[in-house]
């Protein structure tokens, strides 16, 4: 018989809970990063958390493939099912003692993204969704902002600068932010968790990859909201991401593409 959803997602909140234990015995002791290609910064912390989520992933599902930052992606002939995990989305958030970091975990099952987790073990917030069962917040239920203008909309966004360094993106960030009511640098994966629970209206990267943005696909469409590229489409493979909820999206691709 196949696995339940609910099962799924059990067990994605226990992984993403212990992974998240394990970063907080390293968060706000000086740990020192290194340094990747692209410059971000890694720690123990983040191979930790990856190593011990796979750990347990593949001692539970030894043929579900497993793609994660950390380490080179697990692949299984003829799998249906993947596992997404990011164990520190934030380090820049990490390493300098600022609790916005997370933890995410998402389930493919047939290419689509149908569980997400997102931890934040620093605040102790958890939100979480699988497809057909609704979307949670430290268990109640959540749901986008009910919020009907761009004039009275809220949005999270990451370094106001990184916009400009890809092309397109920085005058759509631009409109976008002069749009709105207000905007804080709320970065990486708790400005989607805001959206997700009704905390902002809108979140958005101009660079991102599957890991990073993979869980909140299925959270934010429990939620009532939408996750996806800048041009509408529901996904978490378009090197982007855009989350607001249905009522607004409209307004702001509208805005962001200049229509």
């Amino acid at each position: 018989m196949p696995e339940s959803l609910e099962n799924y997602l059990e067990f994605a909140k226990e992984i993403a809970w212990e992974a998240g234990r394990l970063t907080l015995g390293h968060f706000q002791t000086g740990v020192s990063p290194e340094w990747k290609g692209d410059d971000s910064p890694v720690t123990v912390a983040d191979r930790g958390a990856e190593k011990l989520m796979r750990q347990r992933i593949e001692a539970k599902y030894p043929s579900h493939a497993i793609f994660g930052e950390e380490f080179e992606a697990k692949e299984t002939a003829g799998a249906t099912h993947r596992w997404i995990i990011d164990p520190i989305d934030g380090t820049k958030s990490f390493i300098r003692g600022v609790p916005l970091y997370g933890v995410l975990v998402c389930l493919e099952i047939e290419g689509e993204a149908a569980v997400g987790v997102a931890g934040f073990p620093g605040l102790n917030e958890m939100v979480y969704a699988a497809n057909g069962l609704g979307c949670y917040w430290n268990g109640r239920r959540a749901q986008v902002s009910e919020t009907q203008t761009l004039d009275r909309a809220m949005m999270a966004h990451i370094d106001a600068a990184s916009y400009d360094r890809y092309p397109g993106k920085g005058e759509a960030f631009k409109k976008l932010s002069n749009a709105t009511y207000y905007n804080m640098g709320v970065c990486d994966a708790y400005g989607y968790a805001l959206v997700a629970t009704g905390r902002m209206e809108i979140s958005c990267d101009p660079i991102v990859n599957s890991y990073d943005i993979a869980p909140f696909l299925p959270i934010i469409r429990e939620a009532g909201g939408y996750c996806g590229d800048w041009q509408g489409n529901e996904t978490i493979h378009a090197g982007e991401a855009l989350a607001t909820t249905k009522t607004l999206l409209p307004q702001v691709l509208e805005v962001v593409n200049g229509n």
